[in-house]
């Protein structure tokens, strides 16, 4: 390979889950011109990492940890003898021009930069921690300040214990987890303090990695400075009002060597802005439609990069709609009557994927909610106020994504559709 061009039918960007899920539902319909482009030396993505149990119980209806489950999705890459290219970072993404296909800008050790051209490109390079620069706390810059992600990579794959004496700030999931699994090598894990006045983690993590161990989750509470010159010697904690500022009088100092943040994912969307895609404000992920297909015609999304999903499952499930609907996009086999349907939200269900309804086909529409509602009925209606969809629970909580299905027959002819949020 030189700096000439590879010419491939489809070309998938992330070799994590989605990446993966993408690809072989593209190949089983009928796609065998493709490649997955992947950074990292091999497969997997986050998984890699994740020695926890928990993923698969949708998909496989069993346990597995996160390299396991990678493990099953990658025996059938190589079953169907997909070509990866590993070690590899894409530079840049030109869509199509005239009668031009979409040139993918790559690099790699072995052939320098070259360009891969494609008929149809998949998004799927997952997402990165916030990071403390993102919070503005103040105080010192001294060592044992680490994002969860980063922690965990270093106990689970290099060996590394990062510190002792812990607290976490972030209730996200990898926090929660993290919690136990410093604990478990022998850290005393102080407190997990959250800014917000819930969780933003899975119920069952929260009774799984805090309340088995004895771990106190502190609500509405957050990190005000951090002490400490070459090495972390402790931080202010205090309670915060319901605008999220901090009450002096209820700051509390304790004594540790090492913070945890789990404040939140971004997804990685670079890429996406470079092709001039449009990105949703809400879930900084691109604005899609039920194919998972972007607004440049060819150019698909689907994982974490498109929205931060709380269960790997929903990850393959998503990719696998986006990786057929780029074999369809070119074979040109999607007979759909065709629709402009946007969807919009009521404020308390934050955002919705896709956000536009393209074809009279079955959809199946994800969101979340914008705090803890208990005994709520979730309201889909057009633009004449007419309710098409209604569907009851006795809670939705940050946390948790929820998804339903709309079928044709139910959003008919409308023109809009907007999902709203009615609590008992």
């Amino acid at each position: 390979m030189s700096e000439c061009e590879l010419k491939r039918q489809l070309v998938i960007i992330g070799g994590g889950p989605a990446g993966m899920s993408a690809a072989l539902a593209a190949y089983d319909a009928g796609i065998r011109d493709l490649v997955i482009i992947e950074r990292d030396e091999k497969l997997g993505g986050i998984l890699q990492q994740c020695i926890h149990n928990g993923f698969g119980l949708h998909r496989f209806g069993e346990e597995l940890t996160g390299p396991e489950y990678a493990a099953r999705y990658e025996a059938q890459v190589r079953e169907r003898e997909i070509p990866v290219l590993t070690g590899t970072m894409v530079l840049d993404i030109t869509p199509a021009g005239e009668g031009q296909p979409i040139a993918v800008t790559v690099t790699n050790a072995a052939s320098g930069v070259f360009t891969v051209e494609a008929g149809a490109v998949v998004l799927a390079m997952g997402c990165r921690e916030r990071s403390r620069g993102a919070l503005n706390i103040p105080g010192t810059r001294p060592a044992g300040i680490f994002s969860a992600g980063t922690a965990q990579k270093y106990i689970n794959m290099k060996g590394y214990m990062p510190g002792r004496e812990v607290v976490i700030l972030g209730s996200g999931d990898i926090g929660l987890i993290m919690a136990r699994r410093m604990t478990l090598e022998g850290a005393h894990v102080h407190a997990v303090c959250e800014l917000m006045p819930y969780s933003g983690g899975l119920a069952r993590n929260i009774e799984q990695c805090l309340h088995d161990f004895d771990i106190s989750l502190l609500l509405s509470h957050t990190v005000v400075e951090i002490h400490g010159k070459e090495r972390l010697t402790g931080v202010t904690i205090a309670e915060v009002d319901e605008r999220r500022r901090p009450k002096p009088e209820t700051r509390q100092y304790i004594s540790c060597d090492t913070l945890l943040l789990s404040v939140g994912l971004i997804p990685e969307n670079e890429l996406t802005q470079q092709a001039s895609i449009p990105l949703d404000r809400v879930t900084n992920g691109a604005s899609v439609d039920q194919d998972r297909q972007t607004k440049v015609p060819g150019i698909f999304s689907c994982g974490n990069v498109l929205h931060v999903h709380d269960l790997v499952d929903y990850v393959s499930e998503e990719a696998e709609i986006a990786g057929r609907s780029a074999a369809a996009y070119l074979m040109g086999t999607d007979d759909a009557e065709k629709v402009n349907i946007p969807v919009t939200t009521d404020g308390k269900v934050r955002y919705t994927v896709p956000q536009t309804i393209t074809r009279k086909k079955p959809v199946n529409v994800f969101f979340r909610v914008a705090d803890v509602y208990r005994g709520v009925t979730l309201k889909v209606t057009d633009q004449n106020g007419t309710v098409v969809y209604t569907k009851k629970k006795p809670r939705m909580a940050p946390g948790e994504m929820e998804s339903v299905t709309i079928r044709p027959e139910q959003f008919g002819e409308a023109e809009s559709l907007r999902f709203s949020l009615e609590v008992n």
